[in-house]
């Protein structure tokens, strides 16, 4: 039996040092920085000539995607908020680093006139589109449904369920034969947290929307999958 490193020391531990950020807050404050992948993943051209978009690619999960993508030969837009522009102006340079095409638009998904704008943005700059990754969502802590106001619940719907609507119905008049949409989902689908109540909602919601999807749109060769992240 031969014997390695372990992966499970390679990264930090708990307990975790407290975020003292408001949301959305940025990916540069964070103490330990996280990993997208700025140094560790290297590409191989899976997605030489591609052109993509990605919500929420400002950071976290999003970020990663797009470094990924960018070091895989793609040109890469995303979409944030404008609060994050220090996030995304990093992501941008990291992009540009591989010689990619990279594209800032900022504003807010919640809009649905932001999310024409968005895509018909993207395909301008981009000169087409081949792949949609619904991937920005919201996520708050609340330890009760009482404590849970309308104005909040609705803005997790916004943004999780209704804005992916939105933008994968403007991508589909860009979308042709052998496109690609990812959503971003959670095993807060299939194992909902009692503090989460609304999130968890949103991303059983996003299941059931790629599953739909994937059937309308497999005939016409467009693919639909879901990823799940989660710490289970």
């Amino acid at each position: 039996m031969t014997t390695g490193n372990n992966p499970t020391l390679h990264y930090p531990l708990p307990p975790f040092v407290e975020q003292p950020q408001q949301p959305p807050g940025l990916a540069s404050e964070m103490k330990p920085l996280p990993d997208h992948g700025e140094t560790s993943y290297t590409g191989s051209g899976k997605l030489a000539g591609k052109k993509a978009l990605i919500t929420g690619g400002d950071s976290g999960i999003g970020r990663a995607v797009a470094i990924a993508y960018a070091r895989e030969g793609a040109d890469v837009a995303i979409g944030y908020l404008p609060e994050e522009e220090s996030d995304a102006a990093a992501v941008i340079a990291l992009i540009q680093a591989e010689g990619r095409k990279a594209v800032a638009i900022p504003g807010d998904i919640r809009i649905e006139s932001f999310c024409d704008t968005l895509v018909e943005k993207a395909v301008a700059e981009l000169g087409g589109l081949d792949i949609l990754v619904n991937n920005a969502g919201r996520q708050q802590y609340c330890e009760s449904i009482e404590a849970l106001t309308t104005a909040a619940f609705d803005a997790t719907f916004k943004t999780n369920v209704y804005a992916p609507f939105w933008i994968t119905k403007a991508a589909l008049r860009h979308l042709s034969q052998g496109a690609a949409i990812i959503n971003t989902s959670s095993v807060q689908a299939f194992k909902p947290s009692e503090i989460l109540l609304d999130y968890a909602q949103t991303k059983a919601c996003n299941v059931a929307f790629t599953k739909s999807l994937a059937k309308q749109l497999g005939p016409r060769g467009i693919r639909v999958n879901a990823v799940a992240p989660g710490p289970y």
